[in-house]
């Protein structure tokens, strides 16, 4: 669940767009204004980019149950017995593999200059850094960058498509979803038994206090992570130089039950007969 949502540049990617996005220059899609939530027999419109998000929606309560009785159970276990120190070079030395793709998808989006500095990061990392454990590249003005194969497929001109929530996966879109196949494909680490599993309960330890803060804040946590991902990737396509003014996406939106209440006015109004009465 969390390769998107808590994925490269040190895995802090969605997590510290969700909780910085209004110092970033976003951009995204405009959603629809949702039925008021004093109409209950008003269904409200279809938000173009989730055009399904009855499954969505349904999707990320699958996740997050299986979050709160399975992942976060064994990332606190993970938290608790391993040494800090060692959390960190795990979490290098992920992030460290990732470069690989990140130089690929640099050159497929013809990005040379980048190319060659993110080629000599990896490098660095991996020599210096005693297999990527270590990132003295940093420390050496080498910054990382994040590309993948969805943003280069943005950069060929793919449209997005609808934004989707995938079992285990969590939240992408059609277009992000195709890009994660060749991503994992490129990535050595996948071809080493066990090596998914750790990176996921690493993922899911570094990302405790951003869930928190989404569940504590958001008065709808499914919407707040649907727009706080768009704004996320649509940032990276455009490589933090989108338009403030072309700001579109509502992230306040999750911080006002309107639109939890809309969809909740939806399901009762389909669950209802023309004379009033409950279908059964």
């Amino acid at each position: 669940m969390y390769t998107l949502i808590y994925s490269s540049k040190g895995q802090a990617s969605l997590v510290s767009a969700l909780l910085f996005s209004s110092a970033l220059a976003l951009t995204g899609c405009a959603s629809t204004e949702p039925a008021t939530s004093g109409d209950l027999t008003a269904a409200p419109e279809v938000t173009p980019v989730d055009p399904y998000e009855g499954f969505n929606r349904s999707m990320y309560g699958f996740n997050m149950g299986l979050d709160k009785y399975l992942l976060k159970p064994v990332a606190d276990s993970y938290r608790f017995i391993t040494p800090d120190f060692m959390q960190t070079g795990v979490t290098n030395f992920f992030n460290n593999l990732k470069g690989i793709n990140v130089v690929l998808n640099d050159l497929l989006q013809g990005k040379f200059e980048q190319s060659a500095s993110d080629t000599g990061r990896f490098l660095t990392n991996s020599t210096i850094g005693v297999l990527g454990l270590f990132d003295v590249a940093s420390d050496m003005g080498l910054e990382a960058n994040v590309e993948d194969f969805g943003q280069t497929l943005a950069v060929w001109g793919v449209d997005q498509g609808p934004y989707l929530v995938l079992p285990i996966l969590g939240p992408t879109t059609l277009r992000d979803g195709g890009g994660i196949i060749v991503d994992k494909a490129a990535n050595p680490g996948t071809y080493v038994p066990g090596t998914g599993v750790l990176e996921g309960i690493n993922d899911r330890a570094n990302a405790e206090g951003a869930l928190n803060f989404i569940d504590e804040a958001a008065l709808d946590p499914y919407v707040f992570t649907r727009e706080s991902f768009l704004q996320y990737r649509n940032n990276l396509i455009n490589d933090g130089k989108a338009e403030v003014d072309s700001l579109d996406l509502d992230v306040e939106a999750a911080f006002d039950d309107t639109e939890s209440e809309s969809y909740d006015s939806k399901k009762k109004t389909d669950n209802t007969s023309p004379s009033g009465a409950v279908s059964k």
